[in-house]
């Protein structure tokens, strides 16, 4: 099959992971818009001014980094698109930090756009890698006291008072409200909306992720079938893991199951779960993405009174885990929790905080 695979120079056109992520007239689009990529890093991508290009080693490597980017994008964020922003590749950036992808190709991206889209993009990552170290110094997690007051801010998101311990004057705004954050008529609005107003879905997908660390695609892609509450376990099986490589059981807490056991009985309320398998859906009931994830979080960093801050993502409260996980049981325990391929990946985690570092030194005295 390989030797039918159409190439550009003897480079790979459309990789077979891609064509797999993508509908017929996705992969027609996208072959096009590879074509004219390959033939300007070849010819013009090393410096456009003088119209030089990459030497064929380095151009096949660049073209294969960019595909791989480019899926990353697809499955991470909201599917199929050649729209690349600098928001992708600070994510993108992101994952790499933390294991989830190889080596980063976004500089590329950037210069390409800046040539055939007349974009003045001048992107440069905020974290430096370096291809003799293993560890990098990620300044992003969350502190303690951050997750504390983003749990608790979970726990008040969205809610609303009862339907019948208000006046009707006070219920008549609170219609008004609902209607609007339901796409729903004022006069349509009951007591199960204002129920639903003060539901589980948010508090749980926060409380899991601050247990289990999960990356976005990893909310978007939880089943009803990995949750194991007696034991306080999500069951991730091999085939339904983002990276496809072991089946993981993911420890949880006593309070997590009990939120999560809250939102398996609510969910069942909802007509749009009726034929899904789906943990949880946004209220355009699509699968969950970073974007959507960064939203939520960011909206409860506000409510909780935390200084906005452009280094807080979804991908904070993975790294909080890691960190947290990695003081308590050590690497190893990581690598399990977070679904790390390696060990070696794990030990990112291992950044013990200046105030633990401090208590060390001064117990030598």
């Amino acid at each position: 099959m390989q030797n039918k695979r159409e190439h550009i120079d003897g480079i790979v056109l459309v990789t077979k992971d891609a064509e797999h992520l993508l509908n017929p007239r996705q992969l027609t689009d996208y072959k096009e818009h590879r074509r004219t990529l390959l033939k300007w890093i070849l010819n013009l991508g090393k410096n456009p001014k003088k119209a030089e290009g990459y030497a064929w080693d380095t151009a096949r490597q660049r073209a294969y980094k960019l595909d791989q980017f480019y899926r990353w994008v697809w499955q991470e964020e909201d599917g199929y698109t050649l729209n690349i922003t600098q928001e992708h590749a600070d994510n993108y950036t992101e994952a790499l930090v933390y294991g989830e992808v190889g080596e980063q190709e976004e500089t590329s991206n950037a210069k390409w756009q800046n040539w055939t889209k007349g974009k003045d993009i001048d992107w440069e990552p905020d974290i430096s890698f370096s291809s003799s170290s293993s560890t990098h110094q990620i300044k992003d997690y969350l502190s303690d006291s951050e997750r504390r007051k983003i749990k608790e801010a979970a726990l008040e998101y969205g809610s609303i008072p009862h339907y019948t311990s208000i006046t009707p004057r006070e219920r008549d705004k609170w219609k008004a409200h609902l209607a609007q954050r339901f796409g729903k008529k004022k006069d349509e609005i009951g007591p199960e909306d204002f129920e639903r107003a003060s539901g589980y879905k948010y508090v749980s997908i926060v409380w899991a992720a601050m247990d289990a660390g999960f990356r976005p695609v990893e909310i978007g892609r939880a089943k009803t079938s990995w949750l194991d509450l007696e034991n306080g376990l999500f069951r991730i099986p091999k085939e339904e893991s983002s990276k496809n490589t072991d089946n993981w059981t993911v420890s949880i807490g006593e309070r997590t199951a009990n939120i999560l056991r809250k939102w398996m009985s609510e969910r069942e309320n909802y007509s749009k779960y009726q034929d899904t398998d789906a943990l949880w859906l946004t209220k355009y009931d699509n699968p969950y993405s970073s974007k959507s994830l960064n939203d939520l979080l960011d909206n409860l960093r506000e409510a909780a009174g935390i200084p906005e801050r452009q280094d807080m993502t979804w991908y904070s409260i993975r790294h909080s885990v890691g960190t947290k996980m990695n003081e308590d049981q050590g690497p190893g325990a990581v690598q399990q929790q977070l679904r790390q391929k390696s060990y070696e990946m794990a030990v990112r985690y291992d950044q013990a905080p200046a105030g633990k570092r401090k208590e060390t030194v001064d117990s030598w005295d």
